[in-house]
């Protein structure tokens, strides 16, 4: 699979290995690559949804990056500075959504019709990283 993103959400885990399971089973994402650290931890892992990728890794690697520069949403209250927003194909959001609630995921704002176009909802996955999923396609707009 050719894929061309030019933006790559990058998401650290804990359990890195149980979030690349959810992530497949409830949000449909494909899993292309898993490299792990001598000690088990995911060192890099590259995840795809209908051509578009995400990469994410085990919290705590030793890396800079794991070590200083990013926190877990159970360490900041459950928040999060940024979500990724995944485009699902009109015809299919709903049965994303119900698929996403069957394999557990927290639904923290409903599937509904948008007054711009589409409909949307919001997800937390097990370690509390929101995800937004929705029909609404802002590059048609531009084009």
């Amino acid at each position: 699979m050719d894929i061309k993103n030019r933006i790559i959400p990058c998401l650290s885990y804990d359990d890195a290995h149980a979030a690349m399971d959810f992530l497949c089973q409830a949000f449909g994402f494909e899993k292309l690559h898993a490299y792990e650290t001598e000690d088990g931890k995911v060192a890099h892992a590259q995840l795809n949804y209908e051509g578009n990728g995400i990469m994410l890794g085990s919290t705590n690697t030793g890396s800079e990056f794991s070590t200083k520069h990013i926190v877990q949403p159970k360490e900041v209250d459950g928040k999060e500075t940024q979500a990724p927003y995944i485009i699902i194909d009109g015809d299919k959001i709903d049965a994303h959504y119900e698929n996403a609630k069957k394999h557990g995921a927290k639904i923290i704002m409903e599937l509904e019709e948008q007054p711009y176009g589409g409909k949307n909802y919001t997800a937390v996955d097990p370690e509390g990283h929101i995800w937004n999923f929705g029909s609404y396609d802002p590059s048609e707009e531009a084009s």
